[in-house]
């Protein structure tokens, strides 16, 4: 006979694989892509963080500082610019034929121009499916108070 605690577990369990199953293949690749984008940010990997966003990919940082791709490759790229931590919390996804939009809350602590920073922040962050693959077209954030 299995306990209350094991029967939970396993009932959770055949439900989170449900719906890992009930995803596209799309939806996948999209939680991938946006996985990425916060490791090769905190691996300050430009290179591998290049093709996940759009030529004309733009940041809209929480202090209201627009930034566009080659200037945020850069920074990232030499190392001005770095995360060193980030986790994210309350992530929802809205697919939109082609286009997906992501929202969450992320704490966040790295080092940019002007100088360290830390905090809360929600996040927007808009992705389009070309040629078989998902790319970012623009990412926004927003501080929140303490």
């Amino acid at each position: 006979m299995i306990g209350r605690g094991a029967a939970f577990a396993a009932g959770l369990g055949l439900v989170l694989a449900s719906a890992a199953l009930a995803q596209s293949p799309r939806e996948v690749a999209l939680q991938v892509a946006d996985s990425q984008w916060n490791t090769f940010r905190l691996q300050g990997d430009a290179k591998s963080l290049a093709p996940l966003l759009a030529d004309r990919w733009v940041l809209t940082h929480s202090d209201g500082k627009v930034q566009f791709k080659a200037d945020y490759l850069s920074q990232l790229g030499t190392g001005s610019r770095r995360n060193t931590s980030i986790s994210n919390e309350d992530v929802t996804v809205e697919l939109h034929g082609d286009t997906a939009i992501v929202t969450g809350k992320s704490v966040q602590s790295g080092v940019g121009e002007q100088g360290p920073f830390s905090g809360t922040f929600r996040f927007t962050r808009t992705w389009r499916w070309q040629d078989g693959r998902w790319v970012m077209l623009a990412s926004h954030s927003s501080r929140l108070a303490p």
